[in-house]
C-alpha cells in the first residue's frame, strides 16, 4: 500500500525561545527614542526641504510664492518634537496652528463681512480663505525602512542598543 510520509524537523527552537525570553524583559524605551528621533528628523526635513507629505505627494503651492510652511522657519519647524516611552512614540507639533497645515482649513471672518490681509504687498479682502492640507506629520516609506533597520539592529543586539 502506497502512502505519504511527511517529516518536519525543527532545529534551533530552543535557541529562539531562549532569545525571546531574554527580549521579553528588556526595556524598549531606547528603541522607541531612536525611532522618535528618526521621525522628528524626517518631519523637519519635509518642512525644510522636500515640501511633500509623508506619502510623497507634493504640497500645494501658496499664493505668496514663498517657501511653503517655512516663511520664517521658527513656528512650525521649531515646534516639532517627539515623546517616547517603552510602548510607543508620538511625533507632532506644539504650535497652536500646526493642525491647520496638517489637515487644512477654511477661515471665515468672525466680526466682519470679509477677511483683510496682505498678499504680495497688497491689501486683499475675501469672504473666506481655504488653506489646503499640507500633511507634514506621518511615517513615509523611507521612515518605514529606517525604523525596520533600527528595530532589526536592536533585535540583533539582543535588545541592547549599546
Amino acid at each position: 500500500m502506497a502512502g505519504i510520509r511527511i517529516v518536519v524537523e525543527v532545529s534551533g527552537v530552543e535557541a529562539v525561545n531562549a532569545y525571546m525570553e531574554r527580549l521579553a524583559g528588556r526595556d524598549t524605551t531606547e528603541l522607541m527614542t531612536n525611532i522618535g528621533a528618526v521621525l522628528e528628523s524626517s518631519t523637519r526635513e519635509r518642512i525644510e526641504e522636500t515640501k511633500t507629505s509623508p506619502d510623497g505627494a507634493a504640497w500645494a503651492p501658496n499664493l505668496e510664492g514663498t517657501s511653503i510652511l517655512l516663511r520664517t522657519g521658527r513656528h512650525l519647524r521649531d515646534s516639532i518634537a517627539y515623546i517616547a516611552s517603552a510602548n510607543d512614540v508620538e511625533v507632532g507639533s506644539s504650535w497652536e496652528f500646526a493642525h491647520i497645515h496638517q489637515d487644512g482649513a477654511t477661515i471665515t471672518p468672525k466680526n466682519a463681512k470679509r477677511l483683510s490681509f496682505f498678499l504680495r504687498g497688497r491689501r486683499v479682502s475675501a469672504r473666506k480663505v481655504t488653506i489646503p492640507a499640507r500633511p507634514f506629520v506621518g511615517v513615509s516609506a523611507e521612515d518605514e525602512v529606517e525604523i525596520q533597520r533600527i528595530a532589526t539592529d536592536w533585535l540583533r543586539l539582543g535588545g541592547d542598543a549599546r
